[in-house]
């Protein structure tokens, strides 16, 4: 398939994903345009400085050039001039998952962060301790961490460590984004029911995750929450070895002694005293995944603490911004009524005397 894609055109360019995985073809040698409707700063900055010709709104003589291959982003449905050219004139296309999948991670080692919450922060520590220790892996995340400036980077080194997200692939695609990043390690956060808009129940997501896990070879290894009951009937499984972190005694990597102080957390595994510049409870079950999966990886507990030192965290997680008139303002985001609540359990850990 490489060898004939000498010309791709982005459906959708401006988004993270998108504009960074065209920036990584163009430096494979092919040639590179895009469309959206979306152009503005600081995507469209990012695209013009790696000289890739951004068209602004879809029409069909955006294909006139016939690329080799069309890449149609997640938020294009049908009705866009572009896909119905694409499907009438039987243009060859993919999603951006499965050009990740044939362009970029096939033969590497592929460590996939997944589950509902915590997927930004545990893809950027993770993705910190393999730098941090000269391992230089590719990446892909959905968010910006302060350490590496940007939210994706394709290298030549054996290690791919992506954001693995549930939600659907294409609009000709309805399965998982995650199916299609080939996970040596697989590593699962959590499980609750979210995305309403495509899945219905707790039992479509879960058939969803239990997709993934299929994907695991012999040779590889699933990392999973072992306090999350949502999680558990999944992890029956015997075509990999299965690994579970948390805090209760049941769990093979397993914290204890949790300090959750205002500015830092604390926590130990057998032999090692962890020490993390995030707050809350959560973050600590982030960072305890990190140390399973990156010790499994040949590092250290002593290169872990050194990254987790200086780690920098991610815009727009607990981001404070400025304090004016005695109001110190903190921007962070989430949908889900979960990650709502522990962001502000967090915040009251920080904050113990303040009004939030």
């Amino acid at each position: 398939m490489h060898s004939a894609i000498r010309s791709v055109h982005f459906v959708g360019i401006c988004g993270t994903a998108m504009a960074s995985t065209a920036a990584a073809m163009r430096e494979k040698g092919v040639q590179v345009s895009g469309s959206d409707q979306n152009v503005y700063p600081p995507m469209s900055t990012f695209l013009a400085e790696r000289r890739i010709e951004v068209i602004s709104g879809y029409a069909e003589h955006n294909l006139a050039h016939k690329p080799d291959l069309v890449v149609i982003g997640n938020a294009i449905s049908r009705g866009n001039p572009e896909v119905e050219a694409v499907l009438e004139r039987k243009l060859r296309y993919c999603s951006l998952p499965e050009l990740l999948k044939e362009f970029f991670i096939r033969g590497k080692r592929s460590l996939v962060v997944s589950g509902t919450h915590g997927k930004t922060t545990t893809t950027s520590l993770l993705t910190w301790v393999f730098e941090h220790n000269g391992l230089n892996p590719s990446y892909l995340i959905g968010g910006i961490p302060n350490n590496l400036g940007q939210g994706a980077r394709f290298t030549n080194s054996e290690w791919f460590i992506i954001e693995g997200d549930e939600y659907d692939t294409a609009f000709f695609d309805k399965r998982s984004k995650f199916v299609h990043y080939l996970p040596e390690i697989a590593i699962i956060n959590n499980l609750e029911f979210d995305h309403a808009d495509i899945f219905d129940n707790l039992a479509a997501i879960q058939r969803s995750f239990s997709h993934f896990i299929r994907l695991i070879p012999r040779n590889g290894w699933l990392l999973a929450n072992g306090d999350d009951p949502n999680l558990a009937p999944l992890l029956n499984v015997s075509h990999c070895p299965v690994k579970r972190f948390g805090f209760g005694d049941h769990n093979a990597v397993r914290a204890f002694n949790l300090t959750l102080a205002p500015t830092a957390s604390e926590f130990e595994i057998p032999s090692f005293k962890f020490h993390l510049n995030l707050i809350g409870e959560v973050n600590v079950r982030n960072a305890l995944a990190v140390v399973a999966c990156a010790k499994h990886c040949g590092l250290s507990n002593k290169q872990i603490q050194s990254a987790f030192d200086t780690f920098k965290g991610i815009k727009r997680r607990m981001e404070v911004r400025g304090i004016a008139g005695g109001v110190t303002v903190v921007d962070d985001f989430g949908h889900h009524p979960t990650a709502i609540r522990e962001t502000l359990r967090a915040l009251r850990i920080k904050y113990s005397s303040q009004k939030i």
